[in-house]
């Protein structure tokens, strides 16, 4: 018996609203008539599946004259191979956004699904060869302040951090309420209303020192708010947009640049010489600044003129650091 073929069988007649006919079996499964028979005795036989052949509509459909009215489904849990590979390569990225974090969790579906693969000959070492997740600038997070906080995030209840700020080097206590987890480039933020601040905040949980769950409900922020707050402006720095931000880019870098979505309310306009002119609303340049630097030579900021100023003089500490005048460069 083909685990793959039974589990398809059942997947055609269930989402098929009338009869499949034979051919469409044969076809779509590439087998011969034998062997759909002995998988259709298979799956009435052994898995109970009322599965009838209706000569008015010229094909198989499920008896639909079951007592409570319920759709047949295999018993157990049931993959196709594709499926099973799918979720193995899914629990690979989990694994490597952040080791340790779930591993205790997601241990037992593991085993389960590697059972599920090697009883149908796909060796589970095979994803573990072949699936690879390369993570970059990945700062590493405290497990338990990880569950901790996933775990008030979905019971809705506020926590008192103790959160370190890089940029002032110092430790503050604060109450939030969690409101979402995002991963973004590679490393966590937590969304939160801060009630110190009285306004919606982010948090890198790898700052994160302490983490104590409140008995207090979280205060509840709309997905309206939370998605004007956090994803009006460029990157993770949140708020409403002050700019809009033009770069030009070469027909050489254009021809990447194109394909990628830097805000999801970018525009992009075609230039007549193979260019790209990418505008994006941003609130804090720092991000902004630093994904524009990357494409070097590439890329210039025709607007705003603030913008313009900020990444010259970033040019030119650069240009003095390694020795090098502006005039030569150029």
């Amino acid at each position: 018996m083909n685990t793959d073929r039974i589990v398809t069988i059942c997947r055609m007649l269930s989402l098929s609203r009338r009869a499949v006919p034979l051919q469409v079996f044969l076809d779509e499964l590439e087998i011969s008539r034998a062997t759909f028979k002995r998988d259709l005795a298979s799956l009435r036989d052994r898995f109970g599946a009322p599965i009838v052949y209706d000569r008015d509509a010229g094909g198989y459909r499920f008896d639909s004259s079951s007592p409570d009215g319920s759709v047949y489904e295999l018993p157990g849990l049931w993959f196709s191979a594709s499926e099973l590979y799918a979720l193995l390569a899914a629990h690979r990225l989990l694994e490597q956004i952040e080791p340790g974090i779930l591993a205790d969790h997601l241990a037992p579906l593991q085993s389960r699904l590697a059972e599920l693969l090697g009883a149908g000959g796909h060796p589970v070492q095979e994803i573990e060869r072949r699936v690879r997740i390369l993570s970059i600038a990945r700062r590493r997070v405290e497990p338990r302040f990880f569950a901790h906080v996933a775990a008030a995030l979905m019971r809705r209840h506020r926590i008192e951090i103790d959160a370190w700020n890089r940029a002032r080097d110092e430790v503050n206590t604060r109450v939030v309420s969690p409101q979402r987890l995002v991963h973004y480039r590679d490393n966590w933020y937590l969304d939160a209303f801060c009630h110190w601040r009285g306004a919606l905040r982010s948090f890198a949980l790898d700052t994160l020192r302490r983490v104590r769950l409140l008995p207090q409900k979280a205060q509840e922020i709309s997905d309206a708010q939370l998605d004007a707050h956090y994803t009006g402006a460029y990157g993770i720095f949140a708020g409403m947009p002050t700019a809009q931000a033009v770069l030009r880019f070469s027909a050489e870098r254009a021809r990447w640049v194109r394909a990628e979505v830097w805000h999801p309310k970018q525009q992009q306009e075609d230039l007549p010489d193979g260019g790209l002119r990418l505008t994006v609303p941003y609130a804090d340049e720092r991000e902004l600044m630093m994904d524009i630097l990357r494409h070097g030579r590439h890329v210039t900021v025709e607007a705003p003129q603030s913008l313009r100023q900020r990444m010259a003089e970033e040019v030119a500490v650069l240009a003095a650091r390694y020795g090098v005048g502006l005039a030569s460069a150029s």
